[in-house]
């Protein structure tokens, strides 16, 4: 019996904690996102608009398929745009460091049937886009 009450008070306690709304503060700073794989970035920020498997979408705007994507095939193309963005791609520099934005790319050339395995992007490489 004590433990049904201990139980229910836990369970009301978890209730009653107030709600925390953190989708704004995401891009207040570049330490907020805290990701550091190539995967769980991509999951974080990317799949979004470049969906979950990167097949891509069509809707409020055209986002690429990042499947298949023989753009992908030398690091640079995907690095720039990672870095510096364009056209309704944000520039995600400010919020990625120079190690995230590698493994980011990284995952995306070598995932969603993509094996563009060789020369693979560097924090250096980053860096010089900067």
């Amino acid at each position: 019996m004590v433990s049904a009450c201990l139980l229910t008070g836990a369970a009301f306690a978890q209730d009653a904690a107030p709600k925390v709304d953190d989708s704004t503060a995401w891009f207040g700073s570049s330490s907020v996102l805290t990701q550091q794989t190539g995967e769980g970035i991509y999951k974080a920020v990317c799949a979004s608009c470049h969906m979950p498997k990167g097949e891509g979408a069509v809707g409020a705007g055209k986002y690429p398929a990042l499947a298949g994507n023989e753009t992908l095939e030398f690091p640079e193309y995907p690095i720039y745009m990672v870095t510096m963005g364009g056209g309704a791609m944000p520039a995600l520099g400010t919020v990625l460091n120079d190690d995230q934005i590698a493994a980011v790319v990284n995952y995306i050339r070598t995932s969603f049937g993509n094996t563009y395995n060789e020369d693979p992007a560097t924090p250096e490489m980053v860096a010089e886009t900067r």
